[in-house]
């Protein structure tokens, strides 16, 4: 039986409407493609604590978690993931990429020119379709 983690990761937008993509690094699994950044939920962890720790982990910034996006279970080779996606916005420093080999602010509307993590498709497709 294949295990199931949960994940949570962030739609962050900036002041002139743009989301952040990060491009996963060459040594993660499901290397060179984007995804929203996040990580593994924590037991005992709430979505607010779990996304505000892994973005300070993962971009050394701080972001304020506003509301819950969506959800998409994705079963990959191994694992089944459970990721709910979730709206923040950065409340101190700006986003830079350790963890990732790059990470881009793009208009809603040209999403969809990236190669995206299959668990990430469902709310990439979401957010091209929001009204600003």
């Amino acid at each position: 039986m294949k295990k199931t983690v949960d994940v949570v990761a962030a739609i962050i937008e900036n002041e002139n409407n743009e989301i952040l993509c990060a491009l996963r690094s060459p040594s993660m699994i499901l290397p060179n493609m984007w995804e929203f950044p996040g990580g593994k939920i924590e037991i005992g962890e709430n979505l607010k604590e779990a996304i505000e720790r892994e973005i300070k982990e993962e971009l050394d910034c701080i972001v304020k978690f506003i509301k819950e996006f969506n959800n998409t279970i994705y079963e990959y080779e191994k694992i089944i993931v459970n990721l709910t996606t979730v709206k923040c916005k950065i409340s101190k420093n700006v986003p830079k990429a350790s963890e990732h080999s790059k990470l881009l602010w793009l208009k809603r509307e040209n999403l969809s020119s990236l190669m995206w993590a299959p668990a990430d498709v469902p709310s990439m497709k979401k957010l091209m379709l929001e009204k600003v």
